[in-house]
């Protein structure tokens, strides 16, 4: 089976809590997707809020992955450049696959899915994300086509003493 995805899918409570539930799932299997585990729903909603503000207001536009049950699955957000002289690239946001389908190829196909709907939009020429480093994220994206343009060592405090790098990666859409 493979996921469907879905840009700009209609927000409805069932996707407002698959959303919730997909992240809250990821961040507690230990996912680098702005949290530490343990985390509830409660601790993960106001992030998701923000999110679908950023999207009722044009900036960000969500692409979905539904498995086989309809359930979301995965999901990246794509968010547009505020500042005039970076309008030409997107940013890629809450990169996520849910844990129970990890090892399946879901997560090349989202980034492949990200990298087609981005190419949709006008002037968009690259895509750009951070991932923490030190769990083998920036080999992931790598094989997936981006390279890596910058690193800040020690950005990311994932806990006291427990300090990573915030990696940047590019993606060049010709």
């Amino acid at each position: 089976m493979s996921l469907t995805f879905t840009l700009d899918p209609a927000v409805d409570p069932a996707l407002r809590d698959g959303l919730l539930d997909l992240w809250t799932d990821v961040s507690n299997a230990d996912g680098a997707v702005g949290f530490v585990p343990p985390v509830t729903r409660d601790t993960v909603r106001p992030e998701l809020l923000k999110h679908l503000v950023a999207m009722a207001e044009g900036r960000t536009r969500l692409l979905a992955g539904h498995d086989e049950d309809g359930r979301v699955a995965a999901t990246a957000f794509l968010t547009f450049n505020t500042h005039r002289l970076m309008a030409h690239w997107v940013w890629l946001y809450t990169v996520m696959v849910h844990p129970r389908h990890q090892g399946k190829g879901y997560g090349r196909d989202l980034m492949a899915a990200a990298a087609d709907a981005a190419r949709t939009f006008d002037g968009i020429e690259a895509i750009r994300l951070t991932c923490r480093g030190g769990l083998g994220l920036e080999r992931f994206y790598g094989s997936c086509g981006y390279k890596e343009v910058g690193r800040i060592p020690g950005a990311i405090r994932v806990a006291p003493g427990d300090d990573r790098d915030d990696v940047i990666m590019l993606l060049p859409l010709s």
